[in-house]
């Protein structure tokens, strides 16, 4: 058992970097507001994305490279939108995510402002980094989501007498603010499709601490870190239910306030001593988004980098670490009145991008530059088209809700 968990890494690393927002905020946010009645939506997306996500450890396991070569592969014109819809997001959502952290370490801990804590924040994460790259990487997030999964469980089970007032009937909403909503937790849940390209490096990384991964273990860390996702994101949307159905509070659509609320909310329907527990599962699931995203898009950005230039940088990691820290750090002192609009376009591209990434994944999986042996089944390959024209259409609607 000691030994299947050590090999286990870059699944809790994606589970890590998945858990987040769309969690926290959203998942929470449509159990509040709909009950148990988005549970379908939940349970489609993650069964739609699967393909797509687990083709990233597959193609790394199977040619012993990540997908940012494969895009090449494919046509520099692909690698190049990929290296700029990257660079155009990567400050914004690092931004996003750690001033959600340190507000919720705010409210945790009863002191010290936003400002203090974002600082903080992102200090322990480069230090991690700095100190432990992958390999640190790999054995915090497995605590990390262990601890998230436990808090997470126990929130569930202390407010499960709640259930007598909370709605388990499946709804599909019909105006258009809701259905906004149900294209927006859709498209961010579990998480953005690249994240299936930050799989790949991780895999690789973990294929160098150990040769003796083979791609039948690589699939089964996948599984357990999909599955964990999903179960967390079932969890967050049980405590939305349970706890904020029908309560008539008005929740804010600002992350750090509207975690904040959340963490209140239980402290006044179960008690003070609430606080903490939810508290907990809270600041690790930001904290670990937080984490794997300071730590994935400078890793991808240095590959994505070299294979386009031609050029080899020994510390092109550590540059592009830095970078990242600055541009956030930037953002919040400088643009943070202009946070709402840059999260707006980020969440844009990261939506009709989706498509974009499933085809990718799908066309270089089931072609030439995959192993024969490697490549997905008849079956799998129709199960990946369906999912396709699904995320195709979801764009679509998108688009038109939008303008």
């Amino acid at each position: 058992m000691i030994t299947i968990f050590k090999k286990l890494g870059p699944g809790f690393v994606f589970a890590g970097a998945a858990i987040g927002v769309s969690h926290l905020v959203q998942s929470t946010r449509a159990g509040a507001d709909f009950g148990f009645g988005l549970l379908w939506a939940l349970l489609l997306i993650n069964a739609i994305k699967y393909p797509f996500f687990e083709f990233g450890p597959r193609y790394a396991s199977a040619t012993g490279t990540s997908l940012i070569e494969g895009y090449r592969k494919l046509g520099k014109g692909m690698l190049i939108l990929y290296y700029g819809v990257t660079f155009a997001s990567m400050f914004t959502i690092q931004t996003a995510v750690t001033i959600v952290t340190a507000g919720i370490a705010s409210s945790l801990f009863g002191s010290g402002s936003v400002v203090f804590w974002t600082a903080v924040i992102t200090g322990v994460c480069t230090l991690i980094l700095l100190l432990g790259r992958y390999k640190a990487l790999d054995h915090l997030m497995k605590l990390i989501v262990l601890c998230l999964t436990v808090s997470t469980v126990f929130a569930v089970l202390l407010v499960s007498p709640n259930t007598s007032s909370t709605s388990f009937e499946q709804v599909l909403p019909t105006d258009a603010i809701s259905i906004a909503f149900l294209i927006a937790f859709m498209g961010w849940m579990p998480a953005p499709l690249d994240i299936s390209i930050w799989h790949s490096t991780w895999t690789l990384e973990k294929k160098k601490m150990d040769t003796s991964i083979d791609a039948k273990q690589s699939r089964f860390d996948f599984n357990v870190g999909y599955l964990t996702t999903t179960l967390l994101a079932v969890g967050f949307l049980a405590l939305g239910a349970l706890v904020m159905y029908q309560s008539g509070a008005s929740f804010s659509s600002n992350g750090t306030q509207f975690a904040n609320q959340l963490i209140d909310m239980y402290a006044f329907s179960l008690g003070d001593w609430a606080r903490l527990i939810i508290g907990i599962a809270a600041l690790t699931t930001m904290f670990s988004t937080t984490l794997t995203t300071l730590d994935a898009s400078p890793r991808v950005m240095h590959r994505a980098s070299e294979i386009l230039f031609k050029k080899t940088w020994k510390r092109g990691y550590l540059l592009w670490l830095f970078v990242l820290v600055a541009g956030t750090l930037a953002i919040f002192l400088f643009f943070i009145a202009e946070m709402g609009t840059l999260i707006q376009i980020a969440t844009v591209l990261s939506f009709l991008t989706a498509p974009f990434y499933a085809i990718g994944n799908y066309v270089l999986l089931t072609g030439k530059h995959t192993p024969e042996a490697a490549r997905p089944s008849k079956g799998y390959r129709r199960y990946a088209l369906f999912g396709i024209l699904l995320l195709l259409a979801f764009s679509g609607w998108y688009i038109t809700t939008l303008f």
